[in-house]
């Protein structure tokens, strides 16, 4: 089991955001800004394009959610939506709140948040989120 799937069953901590039975969203402890939120498949995989069609569209679908959700708890010009990282071998999508592009520039300082911070964040998407 990686990491990934560990969180999405709770034997990792996170700071959840959202889920349903299939996907899992939680807070980048490395952000670009806040509200950074990684919205994942609970089925391991690795690579999103590997997911099936029904799967990939009801991915994309949840992230929808969240990222309107993002967009209401941290207001920002868009909610942009990257596929990137080779760290962990599980299909996963950044949900970045932006104002311009620079905000989602991936070699830029990482945001030092406390755990309170954190906590604080998460439970506004969340409250976005179940809100529907």
């Amino acid at each position: 089991m990686d990491i990934f799937s560990k969180i999405a069953a709770g034997e990792i901590p996170s700071y959840k955001c959202a889920e349903d039975e299939q996907f899992y969203a939680f807070l980048d402890i490395n952000p670009l800004a806040k509200g950074h939120t990684l919205v994942i498949p609970r089925r391991e995989v690795d690579y999103i394009f590997d997911m099936e069609d029904d799967e990939i569209a009801a991915f994309q679908v949840f992230a929808k959610k969240v990222a309107v959700a993002l967009k209401k708890a941290f207001p920002c010009k868009k909610v942009a939506q990257v596929v990137l990282g080779l760290e962990v071998p599980h299909a996963h999508i950044h949900l970045i709140p932006m104002n311009s592009e620079g905000d989602v520039d991936f070699r830029k300082e990482k945001l030092s948040l406390t755990e309170e911070e954190f906590k604080e964040i998460s439970q506004k998407i969340f409250a976005e989120f179940n809100k529907g």
